[in-house]
């Protein structure tokens, strides 16, 4: 839900430099997160990865948006919802995973966009009101294939 994280990201530092990944040449891009996604969606597990982003986008949400193809090619359903969009949703104040409808993976960052901490939620009160709130932005959201960066 940031306009940008950890801006010391060497992908993120050589995108600025004007490196941009081939999608045909695989083997240049594929990481290790990648083959997670590729396994875990293979079982037939599906992984629904949702952005709120600030229009015009921040270059940093442009790089997201560049290299999202991957995503994409692991097995991924990416899509984007413009913040003006998201009004009338309760959005929670941090980003997180939510895994198998019972477990949050919650991300801290500072103000920086600097990674801070990992929390582990289970209280079901918190997880369902972060699934709520997933599905609410999903519903709103425009899939990849279809949204252009304002």
């Amino acid at each position: 839900m940031r306009d940008g994280y950890m801006r010391d990201d060497p992908l993120f530092l050589a995108w600025q430099a004007g490196r941009r990944d081939d999608p045909a040449d695989r083997a240049s891009w594929w990481r290790p997160w990648l083959t997670l996604m590729q396994e875990t969606t293979a079982r037939g597990v599906d992984v629904r990865r949702a952005r709120v982003i600030s229009e015009p986008v921040s270059d940093y949400v442009q790089f997201e948006y560049d290299i999202t193809f991957a995503n994409i090619a692991s097995g991924e359903q990416v899509r984007w919802l413009p913040r003006r969009l998201a009004t009338g949703i309760a959005l929670p104040g941090n980003d997180f995973w939510l895994l198998d409808d019972t477990v949050l993976s919650v991300n801290h960052f500072g103000g920086d966009g600097q990674f801070t901490a990992e929390e582990v939620v289970t209280d079901s009160a918190t997880v369902k009101l972060c699934a709520e709130a997933f599905e609410s932005v999903w519903g709103r959201a425009v899939p990849h294939t279809e949204y252009r960066p304002a």
